[in-house]
Parts: structure tokens; sequence; C-alpha cells
């Protein structure tokens, strides 16, 4: 991957002394972590937009069952499952 951009950045004086010294310590060019930070960065980003659509599609399928007339209201599920729990809690 070529290595053409320019990224410049201000931060404070302590901040930048002590991630030097870390990336010194870890026997890596500052460099080569930043890169991996804006990677890792990127991806959990992507993963939570991911997320948040499918997440949007699960909400709007249940709004949709409810307008048809096919889904259950919360009172329903909970008096299903709470006989469940019941009937779990006096078997043997």
């Amino acid at each position: 991957m070529s290595k053409e951009a320019v990224f410049t950045m201000k931060l404070e004086p302590e901040l930048r002394d002590q991630f030097m010294a870390e990336a010194e310590a870890s026997h890596r060019p500052a460099s080569q972590v930043v890169r991996e930070l804006m990677r890792e960065f990127v991806e959990r980003q992507r993963q939570a937009r991911e997320y948040d659509a499918f997440l949007s599609s699960k909400v709007e399928a249940g709004r949709a069952s409810m307008r048809a007339g096919v889904g259950r209201s919360s009172d329903e599920v909970e008096a299903t499952f709470a006989a469940r729990r019941a009937s779990a809690a006096s078997a043997p």
C-alpha cells in the first residue's frame, strides 16, 4: 500500500511525549502505531454502522408485523414467558 498521504495533527506535548515513549518501548515506529489505531477505528465504525442497520431492520420488521396484526403485544409475551417460568420452576 502506497504511503503518499500526510496527516498532521495538533496535540498536547505531554501526550505526544508519552505516545512516542510507548511506541519506542514497543520497538515500533510511531507512524505504524498510528496507522494501526486508524485501521482499528475505521473497522469499529464500520461494524457499528452495520449493527445499527441490522438493528433498524429488525425493529422495522417488528413494527411492520404489529401494523399487520401479526405481532404480539409486550403484555402477551410477558404472560407467555411468566407461565413458562412458573412451569419450569415447578418441574422436578
